[in-house]
């Protein structure tokens, strides 16, 4: 029996959750207000309850160009994705972090360090690269990495089951953050974010994709700083920048004075699905996973509406109740709401290594 307790560090806080052999979470916890020190008190007495742990689960964002496989944990491994900081500034701290924190509490028990970045890691070579001088690809490892690859993942697997292998799906996480991965069968072969987890869709509080002669024409003839552009595009724009205010869809979505804001999101949503189903020469299936595809029916129905060139049609009164099927009756593509569970994808890679 394998019982293996997946550590999600997020940026305030540390997700806890103990699953099963068969992906039960036995136990789950969040140690709210985590400062990403180390402080270990809420996490002993978590574990202290828990009926055993066998294994340890890290999410990590990223991985960087070598870490493309789950791994079993030690110093040097630790190191390593301490050094891959600069590509991942907000994310790649907290991991080293929990890695630090669970470990001091759990130390004879094996880890391993899961990646979102490795399911993209063999995009095909014209998604992935960046037309870039070759000298700096080379030097500086610059490409699309892609992220949410665990969720993503599980997506790839649970479509599998639910509507048959070797479909063409469009994944849609979409949450605070957000992206969308082209799978076919179990394989990425594009993605929406890049070389950080900036790109792509309009997010929460992220801009997604900005032209970068914008960027550039802020930074010498708009008087901003790097660092304050830096914070302006992660923590001040997507749906944040546009409403003024908030960068939760559910302040949002019935606000008709907030409707412009809704209306670029959703642009954004139905054209980068349009490209990731030209990536695989159509669509099979499309899924919505994530805070904002579970939870938002007017996101899904609106997005759907944009796709019908493509055969996507939704029931908008299916009622979705954990993983749901929301296909229109006639409609030539399969609509999935499924829920994101990164702790059943790190978990069995867990098991995979150890």
């Amino acid at each position: 029996m394998t019982a293996v307790l997946v550590v999600n560090a997020g940026s305030s806080s540390l997700k806890l959750a103990l699953l099963d052999d068969a992906d039960e979470v036995v136990g789950a916890t969040t140690v709210e207000r985590w400062s990403g020190g180390d402080e270990t008190d809420d996490i002993e007495e978590f574990v202290e309850g828990l009926p055993g742990v066998d294994a340890v689960g890290h999410r990590i964002v990223h991985g960087g160009p070598h870490l493309t496989d789950p791994v079993r944990l030690d110093a040097d491994v630790r190191d390593r994705i301490a050094g891959l900081t600069e590509l991942a500034p907000l994310h790649q701290p907290r991991g080293v972090a929990g890695i630090d924190a669970v470990g001091a509490v759990l130390p004879g028990v094996p880890a391993v360090a899961c990646f979102d970045t490795a399911f993209h890691h063999a995009m095909p070579e014209a998604a992935r690269t960046y037309a870039l001088p070759r000298r700096w690809n080379e030097r500086w490892a610059l490409r699309r990495y892609g992220f949410h690859g665990l969720s993503h993942a599980h997506v790839a697997r649970r479509v599998a089951e639910l509507a048959g292998p070797d479909r063409r799906i469009v994944s849609c996480h979409l949450g605070a953050g957000a992206s969308l991965a082209a799978i076919a069968g179990t394989r990425s072969v594009d993605t929406t974010m890049g070389f950080t987890p900036l790109a792509g869709l309009v997010m929460a509080t992220r801009s997604g994709d900005v032209d970068p002669g914008l960027v550039l024409w802020l930074l010498h003839h708009g008087g901003v700083s790097p660092d304050e552009l830096s914070d302006l595009l992660e923590h001040h724009s997507g749906l944040a920048g546009l409403t003024g205010g908030s960068g939760d869809l559910r302040d949002i979505v019935g606000e008709p004075r907030l409707r412009p804001a809704l209306d670029v999101y959703l642009h954004r949503l139905r054209g980068e699905v349009a490209a990731m189903a030209a990536a695989m020469n159509g669509l099979d299936v499309l899924v919505f996973t994530g805070g904002v595809g579970e939870h938002q029916p007017v996101v899904r129905a609106e997005a759907a509406a944009g796709l019908a060139f493509l055969g996507v049609a939704v029931d908008a009164g299916t009622e979705v109740n954990g993983d749901s099927e929301i296909t229109a009756p006639g409609a030539a593509v399969r609509t999935f709401v499924l829920t994101a569970r990164e702790d059943v994808e790190i978990a069995r890679q867990v098991r995979s290594v150890v």
